[in-house]
């Protein structure tokens, strides 16, 4: 970011920003106008869960090629370039080799498999969104009994009753918890959720919501072929997983000790003619997606402005623009957040926990911003023990994805 626009954003965070908007003034003390104060919505607990079978990228090659036989140099060759420039060390994935032993058509070409798919997907997402649930749920320790309101998120189910109602069944929620069911919000949808969950928590007073992301690659999983390339930046990039949050707003006396993050203004922006860049189809041979090659050039494009929407009307003194927040950005690619670290003009470690995230965990596509604010809170959590602060106060999450769409959050840190 150049000298003038890091100046000018330095004058958001100073309260120069004249440009009018329905957003109140805000401050570390909360919202400045008394008139229309009220408590904001707080993560209060996160958790994870994952699939058993552990993938390590350097032997994703070997293993892929022999899994679909294929023998075609060519492809190699690329599928090995990719690996090496993801920066992922290591991911997860439902699909072991007895599962595609038991599913052999999966690794075929052009071969109807959708209901296969969705028998292996509809499972495992369950699966794992109940587990990530039952770990959230003992980070907030409070029973399951307590939630009034779920947020489910996927894009690797289709069935009805959906998701949703499967896992509050397994989980034994009241069966007047109100549920909202968010699909196929690709890369977005952990923190498209978190909005939705904000919103609820602060008109519902006393509401408790559990957030969930449940994906899996299985749904797009395919075999080599030069008709379409693009498939191998999903093999090299894309993993399996499951996360979740609780919610709530003012938070109660055996909450404010674990609490996290407190979620101050919420925005969602598509970017009008990029419909195409991220595009997705459900086919007989299952879901198939194309990442654009301008994906990260569209994200540049954007993201300084839409950051500056997003924390103009903080009142704050001095400050070193971009670099005085932490920052949680949904590790799409190694290219995104190269892209977003040098427009926005960030020092190296404020991407350390995405960068963290990705390598672990590849891009698991919703789940994966939680996996960001997990390590973040760790970061945290060590600081503030070793007798200083947590850290910044304010901070963005972000994440992007179809549309194109750009998910933003402004948060204040509670550690």
């Amino acid at each position: 970011m150049s000298e003038e626009a890091n100046n000018s954003f330095s004058g958001c965070l100073n309260g120069d920003f004249k440009e009018a908007r329905a957003v109140p003034t805000m401050s570390a003390g909360g919202i400045s106008d008394p008139a229309i104060q009220r408590r904001k919505a707080v993560i209060l607990a996160l958790g994870k869960a994952l699939p058993d079978h552990l993938l390590l990228q350097e032997n994703l090659v070997e293993n892929y090629f022999r899994e679909t036989n294929c023998d075609d140099p060519v492809m190699r060759e690329k599928l090995e370039r990719l690996c090496k420039n993801t920066t992922v060390k290591r991911r997860y994935t439902v699909l072991s080799h007895d599962l595609l032993q038991k599913y052999p058509e999966l690794t075929t070409q052009v071969s109807p498999t959708i209901r296969q798919r969705l028998d292996i997907c509809n499972a495992a997402v369950t699966d794992l969104a109940h587990a990530a649930a039952l770990s959230c749920l003992r980070d907030w320790g409070r029973p399951a009994a307590d939630i009034t309101h779920l947020v489910y998120v996927s894009s690797s189910e289709l069935r009805l009753p959906g998701g949703d109602l499967h896992l509050a069944s397994r989980l034994s929620l009241r069966p007047d918890v109100a549920r909202v069911p968010l699909y196929f919000l690709g890369c977005y949808g952990g923190v498209a959720a978190l909005r939705v969950a904000k919103d609820l928590a602060e008109n519902n007073p006393g509401s408790r919501v559990l957030v969930v992301t449940s994906e899996t690659t299985a749904i797009g999983y395919r075999p080599p072929s030069r008709d379409r390339p693009y498939d191998l930046v999903g093999a090299a990039l894309f993993g399996d997983g499951a996360a979740a949050a609780v919610v709530g707003a003012e938070m109660e006396p055996g909450e404010a000790k674990a609490a996290f993050l407190e979620m101050e203004v919420a925005v969602q922006e598509f970017l009008v003619g990029t419909a195409g860049v991220v595009d997705g189809k459900m086919s007989e041979e299952g879901v198939s997606f194309k990442l654009g090659r301008d994906l990260p050039e569209v994200i540049e494009g954007r993201v300084e402005e839409f950051c500056r929407r997003l924390i103009q009307g903080m009142e704050r003194e001095g400050g070193d623009g971009f670099n005085d927040l932490f920052w949680a950005v949904h590790p799409g690619g190694p290219a995104i957040l190269n892209r977003v670290e040098e427009k926005l003009g960030l020092w190296p470690e404020k991407l350390r926990c995405s960068w963290r995230a990705l390598s672990d965990y590849g891009n698991a596509s919703s789940n994966t911003i939680f996996y960001v604010l997990d390590y973040m809170r760790e970061e945290m959590r060590k600081k503030k023990k070793k007798g200083g602060e947590g850290g910044e106060e304010w901070g963005l999450v972000l994440a992007f994805g179809p549309g194109v769409t750009f998910e933003g959050i402004l948060v204040r840190s509670l550690i």
